[in-house]
Formats: C-alpha cells, sequence, structure tokens
C-alpha cells in the first residue's frame, strides 16, 4: 500500500471516477493513515501553546511531543503576542461582548467596524468609505470577485494566484497567464480589449509559495493601457513590503493607482478576517450585492485589536528591521548551504526540492531536528515543484535560525537536496 500511495498527493483523492463520497472518503482516510505511519504527517497537528516562533506540539503518530521552531506562522511581526494588540482585543469584548448577532445589513454593524474600515482606508491612503471588512481573508476575494465579475466580463489572473481567487472567479470568463509573464498579459489583453464589458486583471503583491513578487507598475501600465481594471492580492506583503509596510505597491510606488486592493488580517495584522479597498461607490455596491457579506454575520468585537495593529505597523517600525535582518540571514544560511530559495523577496522562503518522496522525508527529518515546516506540493505548487515552505518572523532569534539552517545542513547530507553545480 506505501508503494502506491508515496508518489500521491491530497489531489487525487478529490474526485475519484466511479467512487461516491463515502468511498472517496475511505480512499483518503487510507492516505492519511499512510502519511501518520511514515511520520509524512505535517498537517494538522495539535499546537497546545500560541502562535510564535516556538510552538508546542502534541504527540501524533511518529511526531514526538515537545517545543519547535516553528517556520509556520504568517504573523510576520508577532503582533499576535503583541501585548498592545491583546488589550485592544480584550477592551473590545469587554465594551461589546463576544458576537456582533447579526450580518452587517440587519443589525451587526458596529461602531468598531466602522473604526476598522476607517482605518484601513487611511493606511491605504484613500477617503473614508473605501474599505469593507470581510469575516475571512478568503472571502475578501472569493466573494467579492462572485460578486463584481459575471458572464460578460473576464478575470486575467497570474497562473500563482491564491485559491480564494480562483474560486470567486468560476462565475465569469477566465483566461490565465504564465507567472510574471507580461508578453503573456499584454497578448491577452489585446485579444480581449472589445469582447468583454470589465476586464480584469488580478495578481498577488507577493506570491504566497515563491514569496516573489509582482512587478506592479509594469502590470499597471499594461493593464490600464487597454482599458483594464487592476486587483491586487496583497495579503503576504502588508508589513513586510515598502518603506513603511504599505506592501508591495508602496515598494513599486502605484498605491493609489491601483484599482482595487484585497488582503487579510491573519498575516501582519494578527486576527482573522479581511478587507477590500476601492473606490467609495465600488464599496458600497459590495456592500449591498456581495452574497457573503449581506448573509453572514459580522466580525466580533475582537477585531478591534486589527485596528490598533494597523497603528503599530506606523508607531513600531522596528518590527519591520527585525524581521528583515532575520530574512537577510536566513536567506543567505540557505544559499550557502547550496540550497534553492527560488526568486524570494519576502518573509516566505521555499527550499525547493523537486520530488514528492523527498520532500517529504525532508519535512519529517526537520520535525526529528525540531524544527516544525510546511513540506508544499501538488496541486498548491506544479506536480515537479515540492518544497519545503517557511514563514519568518521579527521574533525569530539568531538561535531559532541556525538551528534550523544545521537541520537542513544534515538533511541535504542525507537526501541530497542541494542544487546540482
Amino acid at each position: 500500500m506505501a508503494n502506491n500511495l508515496s508518489h500521491k498527493s491530497f489531489k487525487d483523492f478529490e474526485d475519484i471516477p466511479e467512487m461516491d463520497i463515502f468511498q472517496r472518503a475511505k480512499a483518503h482516510e487510507e492516505y492519511l493513515d499512510y502519511l501518520k505511519v511514515s511520520g509524512y504527517m505535517n498537517y494538522r497537528l495539535l499546537v497546545t501553546s500560541g502562535c510564535g516562533p516556538e510552538v508546542t506540539l502534541e504527540e501524533f503518530g511518529t511526531i514526538r511531543k515537545g517545543s519547535y521552531v516553528s517556520f509556520v506562522c504568517n504573523d510576520y511581526l508577532g503582533f499576535t503576542q503583541h501585548p498592545e494588540i491583546k488589550k485592544a482585543a480584550m477592551a473590545g469584548i469587554e465594551k461589546y461582548g463576544t458576537g456582533a448577532g447579526a450580518s452587517p445589513l440587519i443589525g451587526g454593524y458596529f461602531e468598531y467596524h466602522q473604526a476598522l474600515e476607517d482605518k484601513l482606508s487611511a493606511f491605504f491612503k484613500r477617503p473614508k468609505g473605501s474599505a469593507i471588512v470581510y469575516t475571512t481573508g478568503y472571502t475578501s476575494n472569493s466573494a467579492s470577485l462572485q460578486c463584481l465579475l459575471k458572464k460578460d466580463d473576464i478575470a486575467i489572473v497570474d497562473m500563482a494566484v491564491h485559491a480564494s481567487v480562483y474560486e470567486g472567479i468560476q462565475g465569469t470568463t477566465v483566461k490565465r497567464f504564465l507567472h510574471n509573464n507580461l508578453e503573456a498579459l499584454e497578448r491577452i489583453l489585446i485579444n480581449v480589449r472589445d469582447k468583454y464589458r470589465t476586464k480584469m486583471v488580478i495578481v498577488d503583491g507577493v506570491y504566497s509559495q515563491d514569496g516573489d513578487m509582482a512587478p506592479l507598475k509594469n502590470i499597471l501600465d499594461v493593464t490600464h493601457q487597454y482599458g483594464g481594471v487592476l486587483l491586487v492580492d496583497d495579503a503576504h506583503g502588508i508589513g513586510v513590503i515598502g518603506e513603511t509596510g504599505r506592501g508591495a505597491m508602496e515598494y513599486f510606488k502605484v498605491m493609489n493607482q491601483v484599482d482595487i486592493i484585497t488582503g487579510t488580517f491573519s498575516k501582519t495584522f494578527s486576527n482573522v478576517g479581511g478587507y477590500v479597498i476601492a473606490d467609495p461607490q465600488l464599496i458600497a455596491y459590495l456592500q449591498f450585492q456581495s452574497r457573503q457579506y449581506a448573509f453572514s454575520a459580522a466580525a466580533t468585537p475582537a477585531i478591534s485589536a486589527v485596528s490598533r495593529a494597523i497603528d503599530l505597523v506606523d508607531e513600531e517600525p522596528f518590527w519591520q528591521k527585525k524581521l528583515w535582518e532575520n530574512i537577510d540571514y536566513y536567506r543567505s544560511g540557505l544559499t550557502s548551504l547550496g540550497l534553492d530559495i527560488g526568486t524570494t523577496s519576502s518573509a516566505i522562503i521555499p527550499v525547493k526540492i523537486g520530488d514528492i518522496e523527498k520532500n517529504c522525508e525532508a519535512g519529517k527529518l526537520l520535525l526529528e531536528c525540531g524544527i516544525y515546516t510546511n513540506p508544499i506540493m501538488y496541486p498548491a505548487v506544479s506536480l515537479k515543484d515540492a518544497r519545503i515552505r517557511m514563514s519568518l518572523m521579527a521574533t525569530h532569534t539568531k538561535e531559532h535560525l541556525d538551528k534550523a539552517l544545521n537541520a537542513f545542513d544534515y538533511i541535504n547530507k542525507k537526501l541530497n537536496i542541494a542544487l546540482s553545480i
């Protein structure tokens, strides 16, 4: 059985011909058992401490109970443990309770929601009314795109955009272009310019698997040249990229030119939820026409903490500085070992391995060395592009990073995962 499953991925169990839902679930369970017995189950591990550069894992399969250096949290500035942000969350709950009790349109819209929208508008240097808050970052993409793009419109997407984007564009025409390929993008825009009502180009500011940035200035220019609208999801850039942490748009100096910005609170802003930034008329349209917004309960008062996190990006810029010291040190260490980290230019650092089985083995050995990472494989990345994906935090210490580098040195000697010279 193990031999039959060693080169499988979760994608193989998505839709198995001639199997009903229960048979598919049984086959999937066999795969989970294989991962657990093999020591390859780096997913849904039970964490018994808070989010941070070190976490405590409960015993599971071959995984021992204990403390691990963690590279699985996208809490880039370490704000989930910031005392001021915790205090703001508790103050919100103390004043308003634990829930909103209704959707925003029918009684669930509170002053803490409006205060957060105003903070977001100001953070992105837009007028009041330029922000809408969703209860997840995922739905800030999927729900808004489902609302805005219909069958007579077209979504032109970088093939590496997030799954939430792909879900959001199921009801419209879709064209994909090769990752960061401006020629391919321009070719599509030329071919479709007179055929659709809205031509929306959708890219990430920072891509979640390779950690590289979109060339936003060039993308913006070519999009507007052919009458398109540009949406940038900068979930992984905010707080990390740019002189003041405004993300890839600040880095490329296009902050006020991007038509629609989406993002999340689960990374830099240390909470859960998401947002869309756009012209106030478009935001008002989403408030009443986006079904997931209109028919889902509004965010809880704990989201008050996000307003404080937004302030702290400006008030305590040393967190971003410390993050980049860690990024530069760790990147340098990995490349000195001959490992392939691709084109990353952010806090997301992959070690590309390629082979699925070898990638799983690397993840297992890292856990044995006390390093908790995410082995990523198809369909999150292409079949031959499996990698160990890591997120750096400002609160990682040099000792944390050195422990991981020593582990990779050991694994490279054991599995030969370095680039061929």
